[in-house]
């Protein structure tokens, strides 16, 4: 049987971002995880974490996940705290805080790379800096939300790759999958 550790990925993804870059709160964690997935979903074939991602008004969105933080799973406990903080004009956003050192066990050097890649390049972005990256035109949730009008809609993980590429990376997953049955069986 094939072991797959997405959960454990994401544990561990949210605290890398916890640790790697500031001012992290769950719209800004949120574009992280979708940038990590659809990045080395292109790369591969495969996303990291497994989570599905939809078309809100305001980027991609983990909606699983994003359920979950209102009343966190155990896994949580000792790995991140969510906790909502005061902000300006009496608002309140949700912080998120590693409570330990990031542990990569379950990550290639390639997912790592993309992390550390995301972590640099976002370390001091805003929320609203992370929203208008995903809205770009030509990018997945532009083409969900504003293309085709389908709003609140999952994103495919295919409409990371470019056209060209595309029905040469179908065809790879599909080898993959095929492996993978028997792999399992």
């Amino acid at each position: 049987m094939l072991i797959h550790h997405e959960r454990e990925k994401l544990v561990e993804a949210v605290k890398f971002f916890a640790l790697n870059t500031r001012k992290l709160g769950k719209t800004k964690l949120y574009k992280l995880l979708y940038f990590l997935d659809f990045t080395h979903y292109r790369d591969t074939g495969r996303p990291v974490t497994g989570m599905e991602y939809f078309a809100w008004p305001m980027g991609p969105v983990p909606v699983e996940f994003h359920n979950e933080l209102d009343n966190p799973s155990k896994d949580w406990e000792g790995n991140c705290l969510f906790k909502s903080i005061p902000v300006r004009n009496g608002k309140e956003m949700l912080s998120v805080q590693a409570l330990n050192e990031f542990n990569p066990l379950h990550f290639s050097k390639r997912e790592v790379r993309i992390m550390q890649e995301l972590a640099s390049e976002f370390r001091d972005a805003t929320a609203d800096e992370m929203v208008e990256r995903t809205h770009l035109e030509n990018l997945p949730w532009h083409q969900i939300y504003e293309v085709e009008k389908r709003k609140q809609q999952q994103i495919p993980y295919a409409m990371s790759l470019r056209k060209q590429d595309f029905e040469h990376m179908v065809e790879s997953i599909k080898d993959r999958k095929e492996i993978i049955a028997v792999l399992e069986k």
